[in-house]
């Protein structure tokens, strides 16, 4: 992974920084393979250091990439902002650090050296993935599409969101994921118009719609999907929203390639869902970035200002949720190529009857 420590250390000096403090643990990962919950690192055009607790000293030794001096302290911190030369302009995650945690540097600095926010600065480098990294997100969809496939089979007629939810937990785990991305969602009939519905202890009734949205968490990556399914003959006011989500949807999915804003892709869901007459029912963006994290960079939405560039995985998510009858959202998983889009999400979107 030395090729990423690189890839900070042209960045630095594109910004005329001499190092950068790295504190989030995500980043930390990113840049140095280490997957314990205390550590730092500091990359600077001279040199890298990674700093972890007594603790994770064996687990360091194994995980982290050649390169690194590899440090063992109490205070994680404290030992990073140490042994800093004087008269350096440093970097550090100012949206990663809390406010005592800053006063902590100024505090051990004071005026040896120049501190100036640098936050986002790896999150940046993270947005376009590896082929690796694409690999890793696609295993973990393929995971999660299986686990859920098994859910299904059983049947969900009748039984609770909450347990339904917990089901598909649990085929995620038993196939090998270390947890979900998120919390499954699981949102029958009018509770689908929640597009954060916490599954209830209700069952699941014929002839509505339901909603999951689920995702798993596989060697630290993580994947997210959504599919909305029948349950028997369904309202034609509810069938007439599906197939308005799935038009919206489809339309999107093939702008996603490299070149366009966030916001643009974003407008060719928004577009149809307002022509519909559901403008005021579409109320969060259209997607968002997917990697170590379930929810990072680029986004699309009204605010994404990010082009689009191969590399890049993101959701396609558009959803209409009318409040006290129905909600729809149908999301694909997409990785951007070179001259296009590859779906990582491999169910049907078509409408499914399951009993």
């Amino acid at each position: 992974m030395s090729h990423r420590a690189d890839a900070v250390v042209a960045e630095l000096q594109e910004r005329k920084l001499d190092a950068l403090l790295v504190g989030n643990l995500v980043n930390v990962r990113w840049l140095t393979g280490f997957t314990g919950s205390n550590a730092a690192a500091v990359v600077a055009t001279d040199g890298r250091r990674f700093i972890t607790d007594f603790r994770y000293l064996s687990q360091a030794a194994d995980e982290v990439g050649d390169g690194w001096e590899h440090e063992i302290a109490t205070a994680v911190l404290d030992r990073a902002a140490e042994s800093l030369p004087e008269g350096i302009r440093l970097g550090f995650e100012d949206d990663h650090l809390t406010v005592k945690q800053h006063a902590r540097l100024v505090e051990l600095l004071g005026d040896r050296l120049e501190l100036v926010a640098a936050g986002g600065l790896v999150e940046a480098l993270r947005l376009s993935k590896e082929p690796d990294e694409i690999e890793k997100v696609r295993a973990a969809a393929r995971l999660a599409d299986e686990a859920l496939t098994e859910v299904l089979a059983k049947g969900i007629v009748g039984r609770k969101e909450r347990e339904v939810a917990l089901d598909i937990e649990f085929a995620m785990r038993r196939r090998g994921a270390s947890g979900p991305s998120f919390p499954p969602i699981v949102a029958a009939a009018e509770h689908g118009a929640l597009p954060h519905a916490q599954p209830r202890d209700v069952a699941i009734g014929e002839g509505t719609l339901v909603v999951i949205d689920w995702g798993a968490v596989l060697d630290g990556y993580a994947s997210d999907c959504t599919r909305t399914f029948a349950t028997g003959e369904l309202d034609p006011r509810d069938r007439e929203v599906y197939d308005l989500v799935l038009h919206a949807q489809q339309a999107a999915l093939a702008a996603v390639k490299p070149g366009p804003l966030g916001r643009e892709v974003d407008a060719v869901a928004r577009q149809i869902i307002d022509a519909a007459g559901h403008a005021e029912h579409f109320g969060h963006g259209l997607g968002h970035g997917v990697g170590l994290e379930v929810h990072e960079g680029p986004r699309l939405s009204k605010q994404g200002d990010t082009p689009l560039a191969a590399g890049q995985i993101v959701t396609v998510e558009p959803g209409v949720y009318v409040p006290g009858q129905v909600g729809v959202r149908i999301e694909d998983l997409v990785a951007i190529t070179d001259d296009g889009n590859e779906v990582l999400s491999s169910l049907p979107k078509d409408l499914k009857v399951v009993s």
